[in-house]
């Protein structure tokens, strides 16, 4: 794929992240509550994964397979827990744009972690000092976007 193609559909799920976000938040304002609002979100989100499976006609994984997958491999959805159960209270409190920009830098800091160690699978990437330039540009864009 071309790289401004692949950069769209970055930005596209950025956005998504933001919509997703609000739209929680004011479901957990009609609901009076961020549990159910979050597990409405994620059977919402399962619904669809579950449709976009059917229509691209992916087999569903073997229980072997499934027994082979590591433990830790399994906790994805734990962390999607505590994001959306966050977001949903936060975003209120601080307003969409601090939150992603406080998000966006934690997930800078921790993917540069993660690169730099090759942790969880990923290819060792390490870190040098334009990485870290960009780190502090980043706080520094969560400092004045928090206004």
């Amino acid at each position: 794929m071309p790289d401004i193609l692949l950069w769209t559909l970055a930005i596209l799920a950025g956005v998504s992240v933001v919509v997703q976000q609000v739209l929680n938040a004011n479901l957990r304002a009609a609901f009076a509550s961020a549990a159910w609002s979050g597990f409405m979100s994620y059977a919402v989100g399962v619904l669809c994964m579950g449709m976009l499976a059917l229509l691209l006609r992916e087999p569903a994984p073997s229980l072997s397979l499934a027994a082979r997958v590591p433990w830790w491999a399994w906790s994805g959805g734990v962390f999607g827990a505590v994001f959306v159960g966050l977001a949903i209270l936060l975003v209120p409190l601080m307003g969409a744009a601090t939150f992603v920009a406080l998000l966006v830098a934690g997930q800078m800091l921790a993917s540069v972690t993660f690169d730099h160690f090759g942790w969880i699978g990923l290819a060792q990437r390490p870190m040098d000092p334009l990485r870290l330039i960009g780190i502090a540009l980043l706080i520094g864009g969560v400092v004045l976007i928090r206004r």
